[in-house]
């Protein structure tokens, strides 16, 4: 039978990570949002923490945790504020993993102390302005010359990539084709400051207000040879392994967005007084949570099953997409309702659900959208019909 209990270990990191986020994060994250600040001084405390080193061995410089720990560890921080807890996935899942599983030695000591130890953090850049879910179809290019790779092209809505801490993105570039004439795409790192590397002005966002995010214009840039991440020709096979991984995270998002509806409305709803008594005695208000409650068990466990595959080493890239498919639709769901539940109240940012709602709605578009989510799913139902499973 399932064990569904974490482990005492589990469990007391989680709290940890909460007792963190109440004290540290929830103070202030409605200000933050308000004035679109991005809190660097809240990143080093994560560090400090040793969030951004979390599921990497210790051989690397890592906090040597299972990959649901940290999952644990983010839906803490999502039941807070998602502008922190972005900002803490794209810092782990997407700026230092690549250079965890690919870099060589001299990369990695090179580049990944500070960003483990979260003084400096690390962007991935793969989505461009003319191919979001259509990966596969990069324009931006890295041509050799000599010791150098010579870059062009944008990318664009990279997180945690203009920050005063950034050191660096990782990004996907064409290279080459393949035998069969298709696209071979490779990493690249390209340190920040480097000449014809030019971070454009942030996004005005609709939610994740502190949060990090810009476009990426590469206009003759050089780097050196060495800055290849892997093999040449690998990188799409290595963003898809990147993919699958931040699908759990996002999920985790979602997970903890959806809970902290629930724990917001479960208070409200004994607070409110409408005709005489609390607004929860009424079934309309009393249905609505208790569908909330059950969609919050089914993500986590979605969300922690694909992290327990995942910890196993087993296939985990379907469990990936349903945990992120379902959470996120659910932390929509969540946040339109907790809308409804505050009535007025929910509109306004008197209360947390208003900043909640507008940050729900990016979990169904990053990370690979819902569309996208589906797609996989059913390809793969096909193709494990097709081999008589």
């Amino acid at each position: 039978m399932p064990d569904f209990d974490l482990t005492p270990e589990q469990e007391a990191f989680g709290k940890v990570v909460r007792d963190f986020a109440e004290a540290e994060i929830r103070p202030r994250a409605e200000a933050m949002d308000a004035a679109s600040e991005f809190p660097i001084d809240l990143v080093n405390k994560m560090g400090d923490l040793g969030l951004l080193g979390l599921p990497f061995p210790q051989e690397v410089g890592g906090g040597g945790s299972d990959y649901l720990t940290y999952i644990v560890a983010l839906e803490e921080i999502a039941r807070v504020d998602q502008s922190m807890a972005i900002t803490l996935e794209a810092a782990v899942s997407l700026g230092a993993a690549p250079l965890v599983y690919w870099g060589t030695d001299a990369q990695r000591e090179a580049w990944l102390p500070p960003l483990l130890s979260g003084e400096r953090l690390a962007a991935f850049g793969l989505t461009e302005p003319d191919g979001g879910s259509d990966a596969g179809s990069t324009r931006t290019t890295a041509v050799r010359d000599g010791d150098e790779w010579v870059i062009n092209g944008s990318k664009a809505f990279i997180t945690n990539s203009g920050t005063d801490i950034t050191q660096l993105v990782t990004i996907t570039a064409v290279t080459g084709r393949d035998p069969d004439g298709g696209l071979e795409i490779s990493n690249i790192v390209v340190p920040s400051g480097t000449p014809g590397f030019v971070v454009e002005p942030a996004y005005r966002k609709m939610g994740w207000h502190a949060s990090d995010t810009h476009g990426l214009t590469f206009v003759d840039c050089r780097v050196p040879a060495g800055n290849l991440l892997g093999e040449e020709g690998n990188g799409y096979r290595n963003f898809l392994r990147i993919l699958d991984e931040g699908r759990v995270a996002i999920s985790a998002l979602g997970v903890g967005l959806a809970q902290a509806c629930l724990d917001e409305c479960v208070a409200y709803a004994n607070e409110r007084i409408a005709f005489g008594r609390p607004i929860g005695a009424n079934q309309g208000v009393s249905f609505k949570l208790a569908d909330m409650a059950v969609a919050v068990e089914a993500a986590r466990l979605l969300t922690y099953k694909a992290a327990w595959l995942r910890d196993l080493g087993r296939p985990f890239k379907r469990a990936a997409s349903v945990a992120k498919l379902y959470s996120s639709e659910a932390a929509v769901t969540a946040t339109r309702e907790a809308t409804q539940i505050f009535g007025g109240y929910g509109f306004v940012d008197e209360t947390p659900v208003s900043r909640y709602y507008r940050d729900a709605k990016v979990l169904e578009i990053g990370e690979g959208t819902s569309e996208i989510q589906r797609i996989l799913i059913a390809r793969d139902l096909l193709k494990e019909a097709s081999l008589g499973r």
